[in-house]
């Protein structure tokens, strides 16, 4: 949500930033909306001034006997209390107004974000580890021989339709292990609390991350309007929603494993095959609260956090920064973090880091109070997928595929595999 009296103060520097992400300027149509809102909470004001000064006089005409004058101050107060009731309702509707627009603006990209209209303009600024090169034409996950026992898509598709998964034996027992291995990883080397939390959630908890209102096609609600979470941001950065912390208590950095659930509303024919895009799948996701004049650092760091996963599974990757034309609504700058896959031989987004400001703390009031006194101040938000499990999965098992159909496993992941390391051909974990 972007604060009114910023871009009063300087319109042109937001129209600027909403032309940057392609947007046409409306600081003007703003600005209109918000100065009708005011009028009418002044004119509320000065009609409560006046209801109170007639209210005075009003006893002084009884006492003085003047019937003529005192009638028509009772009068007035009527009327004055009418018209604050009439002016109060009228700018609650130009605020509400207001509101409904500054809801559906995304936010503003920092200054180093680079300009470009998709994902054609994201610019690329490392790369970690060097893709295998195969004997043999490597496969994709869904054709490897040692992984197809494993990967039940015509159960999922009898259960469920298209993009869901069913997974057994070995392919299960890894997916776990990587889920337990992030988590494990992010509490006891990256300092983040381990949280768990619920997957259905109410319409204020999907406003105040950015969902609602103008994303609700990409979610699930039930039928008693609870919604699905795309992702535990939602969640957990709500976790400050109408509160005031202690600014003792920031950063405060935390984790969770959670199910996610997305309609992929306008990806019909992309990825349909393996289980690359789904309905429902698992992330362990990393969550910020801190102070906003700390959220630069802690961008770069927690990018590191999601970096250090794919550095211990020895998988190669690279960071691009988003281009204004493909960043996510709620954001002010995003990393994305892209796993090799050799079966498709291309770079495919595993993580997207994201620092939102104190965009997402406005629209769900979390605030905290500065050790040095003020006024309570908005928080700023940060959120990353530390990893996508499913995708994670996808990448160990191409990369690590053998010409039998075998596929050896990250040596990392033993200790949550019982020691065992391969996949065999006829897919027994060993």
């Amino acid at each position: 949500m972007h604060d009114i009296r910023a871009i009063r103060e300087n319109p042109q520097a937001f129209d600027t930033a909403l032309q940057r992400r392609g947007l046409s300027p409306m600081s003007s149509a703003l600005l209109a909306l918000d100065e009708e809102r005011r009028a009418l909470i002044l004119a509320a004001e000065t009609a409560q001034a006046d209801q109170n000064r007639a209210s005075k006089e009003v006893g002084a005409a009884k006492a003085r006997g003047d019937e003529e004058e005192f009638q028509r101050l009772r009068a007035l107060v009527a009327e004055k209390k009418a018209e604050i009731a009439q002016r109060n309702t009228q700018a609650g509707e130009k605020d509400a107004e207001l509101r409904g627009v500054l809801a559906e603006i995304p936010n503003l990209p920092l200054a180093e974000v680079p300009d470009g209209k998709d994902e054609t303009d994201n610019v690329e600024i490392r790369r970690w580890g060097t893709p295998r090169a195969f004997d043999f034409t490597p496969v994709e996950h869904f054709e490897i021989a040692g992984v197809k026992p494993g990967l039940d898509l015509a159960m999922a598709a009898k259960l469920s339709g298209s993009r869901f998964m069913v997974l057994r034996g070995a392919v299960a027992r890894v997916h776990r292990a990587l889920a337990q291995f992030m988590l494990d990883t992010h509490t006891s080397e990256h300092g983040l609390s381990e949280t768990w939390t619920p997957v259905l959630v109410k319409d204020e908890a999907m406003y105040g991350t950015g969902n609602l209102p103008k994303f609700a096609e990409d979610s699930y609600q039930t039928t008693n309007g609870w919604w699905l979470i795309p992702t535990s941001e939602v969640t957990m950065t709500n976790f400050a929603a109408g509160e005031i912390l202690d600014e003792a208590e920031l950063p405060m950095r935390m984790t969770a494993h959670t199910h996610c659930f997305r309609s992929e509303a306008g990806s019909a024919g992309k990825d349909t095959t393996g289980i690359l895009r789904q309905h429902q799948f698992e992330k362990v996701e990393m969550v910020t609260l801190c102070r906003p004049d700390t959220a630069i650092a802690e961008h770069e760091r927690m990018t590191g956090c999601a970096e250090a996963i794919l550095q211990k599974l020895d998988l190669p990757y690279r960071t691009v920064v988003l281009c204004t034309g493909d960043m996510g609504f709620g954001s002010q700058k995003t990393y994305d973090i892209e796993v090799w896959v050799p079966g498709q031989k291309t770079y495919r987004e595993i993580s997207s880091c994201s620092t939102c400001g104190t965009f997402q703390a406005r629209r769900m009031n979390g605030r905290f109070r500065p050790e040095s006194g003020g006024k309570p101040e908005f928080v700023a938000t940060l959120n990353g997928s530390g990893l996508a499990v499913g995708r994670c999965l996808i990448a160990v098992l191409e990369n690590g595929q053998q010409a039998d159909g075998s596929v050896l496993l990250p040596a990392v992941l033993a200790p949550w595999l019982g020691g065992k390391t391969t996949i065999t051909p006829d897919g027994q974990l060993v």
